[in-house]
């Protein structure tokens, strides 16, 4: 919405959420996301604009078009827990827009979405039309966190989707006109809507599945003396398969993919197709087999126990340039350290102290685990490092000071393939890197 507001100066943007804390936080100089350029996009826009307000019911009658950007988190609880898409917040939103709207509305669905989601939308606001005409729209993000900016100013595509109706193809139209600002038009697809709803899910489960097939060469290659970044090299310069997304690491993370392949093999499983959800299922296990044997070639490194054991983590967030933590491998790792009674020293460029409590679930007083301001600090007297974020000053640090200020043997572990194991081992290190037998 921002680059929205930024780009179409004569379009006004308003962002409307019931929580007040959050809103206060957009309104302020600390935005609650930390994402490289979009401070300057929102204080640029922002009161002119682009606004930030809790008075949904104003935003829904005075805008024409409204996009649904709620969470959809997977379920917890009853039919699909653990796989289907928690989709309670959407029909919040959709019951909120029938009840409070006075005339015709185009609704465009942005949050990621499980295929015929649109349809229960439609229905509610049909059911309470009272005279009113709705048109849903399909418009899914294909921005990544840490380059979400670039992504948003020239991206490779927009997808948008909507009913091959008059009505839908006008409205459709509407939102071609807005990207079509600043992206140029033979990159505005448009689609019907469930191309464009299973489009999404389809993405992320492509490219979470190039990532668990590197990882699984790369327990091959550490088993067989081979280096994964070299097999990596090998087949990404073949143009039918390309080099993106054959980096090996120690799984991904973040809120998308794990989320989307769980709704995809439940969308199968509920469409009778048990062999095709197997299939995804498997992109899944993948990439919990590679947290989990990451931590087992810790422990088995260092003698076979952790315990009482210093443990510097360099890195929390499940990826550079971004303070979001969700699903991050750091989290999987850190638990099973934890369950070993190791001690663990945190540091993270940009996540709170308060988030990574969250996520392993611990309390402020846990004996086990250290919140440190610096790399330095994090490493100080610790058995080993593990890389576990490749935020670049992990490389540009003084390893040899790093060195000689920890337990010997010194063990790193470089769960990101970011470091020159050789100029580490010369140093005096016992390094590892993923895929390196």
């Amino acid at each position: 919405m921002a680059m929205i507001a930024h780009k179409c100066k004569d379009h006004t943007v308003t962002v409307v959420d019931i929580n007040q804390a959050r809103i206060d936080a957009w309104n302020s100089d600390t935005l609650p996301v930390y994402e490289p350029g979009l401070d300057e996009i929102v204080q640029g826009a922002r009161g002119t604009n682009l606004f930030f307000s809790t008075d949904v019911d104003t935003a829904i009658r005075e805008a024409e078009m409204i996009f649904l950007s709620v969470n959809t988190p997977t379920k917890t609880y009853g039919v699909g827990a653990g796989r289907a898409a928690d989709l309670r917040y959407i029909e919040k939103c959709a019951r909120k827009i029938a009840e409070v709207a006075e005339d015709d509305k185009i609704v465009v669905e942005k949050s990621t979405l499980p295929v015929r989601t649109a349809e229960s939308v439609k229905r509610i606001l049909e059911s309470n039309s009272n005279g009113r005409q709705f048109q849903i729209l399909s418009n899914p993000e294909f921005l990544a966190e840490g380059t979400a900016m670039a992504d948003l100013e020239a991206p490779d595509r927009v997808l948008i989707g909507g009913d091959q109706t008059p009505e839908g193809k006008a409205a459709i139209q509407k939102l071609v006109d807005v990207y079509a600002t600043w992206v140029p038009r033979e990159r505005v697809l448009t689609t019907n809507l469930w191309s464009s709803e299973l489009s999404k899910l389809t993405a992320n489960a492509f490219l979470a599945q190039r990532i668990s097939s590197i990882n699984a060469i790369s327990a091959l290659c550490e088993a067989t003396g081979a280096n994964v970044d070299e097999v990596a090299h090998a087949i990404g310069t073949d143009s039918r398969i390309g080099p993106k997304f054959l980096k090996s690491s120690v799984g991904f993370g973040g809120s998308c993919f794990q989320k989307d392949i769980l709704n995809l093999v439940y969308l199968c499983e509920h469409f009778g197709l048990p062999e095709v959800a197997a299939y995804w299922n498997s992109v899944i296990e993948m990439n919990d087999y590679q947290k989990h044997r990451f931590c087992r070639r810790v422990i088995s490194s260092m003698f076979n126990t952790v315990s009482d054991k210093k443990i510097a983590v360099l890195g929390f967030a499940f990826k550079k340039d971004t303070n979001d933590t969700r699903e991050s491998a750091a989290i999987y790792i850190c638990k099973d350290l934890l369950e070993e009674q190791a001690n663990i020293a945190i540091y993270d460029p940009k996540v709170e102290v308060a988030q990574i409590q969250r996520d392993l679930e611990i309390d402020a007083d846990n004996k086990y685990v250290t919140y440190c301001e610096s790399a330095m600090e994090a490493t100080k007297d610790a058995h080993a490092i593990l890389v576990l974020t490749e935020w670049d000053e992990f490389k540009a640090l003084d390893y040899k000071k790093i060195y000689e200020q920890m337990q010997l043997p010194a063990f790193l572990f470089d769960g990101r393939n970011i470091l020159d194991l050789e100029a580490l081992a010369e140093i005096g290190f016992e390094a590892s890197g993923i895929g390196k037998g």
